[in-house]
Formats: structure tokens, sequence, C-alpha cells
């Protein structure tokens, strides 16, 4: 099969990509603040949406929008990138990496309840045990597996990661309702979110405090977390006949995270860890069992 017909290609670059950037977080927490790394990421990530716009052909669908998605977009760049980013941030920058990454990745376990609840499904035994499986995990994974004790190391960080989880999660529920071209209203999101971070770093007299290491550093973000990366991963879905086998393998970059973790930040990986990171990723799976 040819690889621009192939999806697991868009998919396998997607999920690489995405098991670099909890190290690159860390790394960009060298030379920028929170604040810096939040809005000069968005900033590099709106360029490459736009690009990939262009090159997509979405430029006239973008501009025919309606005043409605526009002010809809504007409203939803404040939850995401802004504050969901913000938040994530924040708590790589209190945590190890390999902590804020797993506990950060239980974001599928609230979205598959709260979608039961807004869809008015009932909950089911799935439901209940994945949410408990994925407790369980992130209690070792805060406690360092000293779960008798429970001697947390850094409890503030764990409940930025956990509620970045949740903020994601809202995101995507408000974000389905709108039947929008996905990459169009990817571009009207990160338009404002742009905009949004020019004006919070002139305000916090943030803007002149350049640093070249820092500017690499964000724009890898920029381009590998929250740009083309989801472009990739929308087109390895989209062109997918069986979409739900290519969004299997999400399950494979928390891994490959550790590993890179491992590798460029020399963090330790717990035993503790790699055992929370199964408990969550099988709660997901549970979840999955449910109709």
């Amino acid at each position: 099969m040819e690889i621009k017909k192939n999806p697991y290609f868009f998919g396998t670059l997607a999920i690489a990509a995405w098991a670099t950037v909890a190290t690159a977080f860390k790394i960009s927490f060298n030379y920028f603040s929170v604040v810096q790394v939040l809005c000069y990421s968005i900033i590099f990530s709106f360029i490459s949406i736009l690009i990939s716009s262009i090159i997509l052909g979405k430029t006239k669908e973008i501009l025919s929008q309606s005043k409605k998605h526009w002010l809809y977009s504007s409203f939803l760049a404040l939850l995401n990138p802004i504050m969901y980013y913000f938040v994530l941030f924040s708590a790589y920058n209190s945590l190890p990496a390999q902590e804020a990454m797993i506990i950060n990745y239980t974001w599928p376990i609230f979205f598959g309840i709260s979608s039961a609840i807004v869809g008015k499904i009932k909950i089911s035994k799935y439901h209940i045990l994945a949410f408990l499986l994925s407790f369980f995990g992130m209690v070792i994974i805060a406690s360092k597996g000293n779960i008798t004790a429970l001697s947390f190391g850094n409890i503030y960080g764990d409940l930025l990661a956990l509620l970045s989880a949740i903020i994601w999660t809202i995101f995507w529920l408000l974000n389905i309702q709108d039947k929008r071209d996905p990459v169009v209203k990817l571009f009207s999101i990160f338009l404002f979110g742009a905009l949004y971070s020019f004006l919070i770093l002139l305000f916090t007299e943030n803007i002149d405090k350049i640093n070249i290491n820092g500017i690499v550093a964000t724009a890898y973000i920029g381009f590998f977390e929250m740009g083309f990366t989801f472009i990739l991963w929308l087109t390895a879905i989209s062109t997918s006949k069986t979409p739900h086998k290519i969004s299997q393998l999400i399950y494979i970059t928390p891994f490959l995270s550790l590993v890179v973790i491992s590798l460029i930040l020399k963090e330790n990986i717990h035993l503790s860890s790699i055992i929370g990171l199964f408990l969550i990723i099988l709660g997901i799976v549970v979840q999955q069992k449910s109709k």
C-alpha cells in the first residue's frame, strides 16, 4: 500500500511525535516560564495549522464560517488551548514528567463517563470498574507505591494533572457538538488561542524576554504536540476504513513516552509508574466494553 494512502503511516508518525512532548515540556521550563511556554507554543502551533490548512485547501471554508462559529471558536479557545495547557504545563513544572504524563492520560476515562451522562446513557459496570482501576492507578503513581502510608510527593501537582484531564474532557464534549470540518475548527480555535497568547505575553511583560533555546523548545511543542500532529492524527482517522483500530495506537504513546523520558531526561522510571500506567490503560480498555 502506498504511504500516502496508509492511515497507519500517519497514525504512527503522530504517536511518535506525541511520545516526545512530555520530555519537550520539561526541557522548555529550563529556559521559559510556564506562561511563556504556553503562549509561544500556541503561537507556533497556529502557524503550523495555518500552513496545513492552506496546503489542504481549507481557506475558502475557513473564510465562509458564520459569526456564530467564530464566536464559538473564541470560547473554545479559552478552554483549550489556553486553560488546558496552562494547567497541564503547571503540572509538568511541578512533577516528574512520568507522573504528570500518566495522570493526564486518565482523560479517556472521564470522557467515557461524561459522554454517557450527557447522552443520558445508564452508567454501566464497565464504567465503574474502569474508573476504579484508573483511580487506583493514580494513587499508586502519586504515592510512589506507598499506598498504606498514603504519602504523596506533590498532591498539588497531581491535582493539576488530574484537572487537565477533566478540562480536556469538557473541551471535547463541547467540540463534538460542532459539526464543522475538523481542520477548520482547529484553525479557528487556535487562531483565537494565538491572539489570546499574544495579549497575555504583552500584558505580563514576557514578550521581550526572548531565549533562543526556549523558542526552539516551544516551537517543537507547537508543531509536534498541538499543530502538525493533530493534522496527522485526523488524516489517519479519516482515511482509515477501521478508525477504531487506528485509535488503539494511542495506547502505545505513554509507554514510548516513558522510554524517551528515561533516555533524555534521565528520570528513573519507578515501578509504581509502570504499574499505575498499566491499571489506567486497563481501565480504558475495560470502559470500551461498555455499549
